[in-house]
């Protein structure tokens, strides 16, 4: 049970989890267990999909392994998720750091995933920039709506969820929202258990939130999250390393499996993708 602000007592919802297994910058010569073709990214999938994960997070990489928005590679990567998931969600990356134009990060909305990712605001990374002006997010957002795309929203700074508000008010999302809680990078917002507070505290009533930190701080804003209520996305996009003092290298099964010990520890369920897509309002 939770006590909330209005002072009602509520059973705490089952844990959705997310799993991120490539992102845009991890690399093979940065660790081995970074998945980066199509049946990489499916088999980790299928570990973290029986372990309990509901949701893949996609990022696509090319023959070189350089991040890629071809629509091409993106359903090679989608199909062979499929062939060992069917019903598991799939989640694609539409984000601003390697090409900031939108008729090449929308070009996998094409393929209809079930979410996609549409980050709030612009940013700078250690490696480059995430550039994301107003004009670039409304016509996101619109392709979305326009397609029946759940948007995940990106936050990496407090002001984004404003973004989220005002464009809930114009038309461009519809309620409830759903969040996804990036803290830890450099350039954004810290990874304190204040900073994931105030954030959620921030968010409009009703919305459905995962967080994850960046690197060394992965686990423990996924731990903060687990007790607060929320959601965590867990993986090797946002933690090549399982053990950072050690330097121990992560396997996306692993870091998936400490998450599923410490939810049972702490006696919370983990949703099913039938329960997650029920949660979610996702409704194809």
């Amino acid at each position: 049970m939770y006590v909330f602000k209005d002072y009602e007592c509520k059973p705490v919802e089952k844990l959705i989890m997310t799993l991120a297994p490539t992102g845009m910058i991890p690399t093979k010569e940065d660790t081995p267990y970074v998945p980066i073709n199509p049946e990489e990214i499916a088999n980790d999938t299928y570990e973290a999909y029986k372990l309990g994960a509901s949701i893949v997070h996609v990022h696509a990489r090319d023959e070189h392994g350089k991040p890629t928005f071809k629509k091409e590679i993106f359903k090679k990567i989608f199909d062979a998720i499929k062939r060992k998931c069917p019903d598991i969600i799939i989640c694609a990356t539409t984000s601003g750091r390697v090409d900031p134009q939108v008729e090449h990060r929308t070009e996998v909305l094409d393929l209809i995933p079930d979410i996609a990712s549409l980050t709030l605001g612009s940013l700078n990374f250690p490696q480059h920039p995430s550039v994301n002006p107003f004009s670039t997010i409304k016509a996101m957002a619109t392709k979305m709506k326009e397609r029946g795309i759940l948007p995940e929203l990106e936050i990496f700074e407090p002001g984004f969820i404003n973004m989220a508000k005002y464009l809930a008010r114009k038309g461009y999302l519809k309620k409830p929202l759903h969040f996804s809680l990036l803290l830890g990078s450099l350039g954004s917002i810290p990874a304190d258990i204040h900073d994931l507070s105030y954030l959620v505290q921030s968010l409009p009533t009703c919305s459905n939130w995962f967080a994850t930190g960046i690197g060394r701080f992965q686990t423990q804003i996924n731990i903060a999250a687990i007790l607060m209520g929320g959601h965590v996305r867990v993986g090797i996009e946002d933690s090549i390393y399982y053990n950072y003092p050690n330097q121990e290298l992560a396997t996306n099964k692993k870091l998936v499996m400490r998450i599923v010990k410490i939810v049972k520890e702490l006696n919370r369920e983990i949703a099913t993708p039938k329960e997650t897509r029920e949660m979610l309002g996702i409704t194809k």
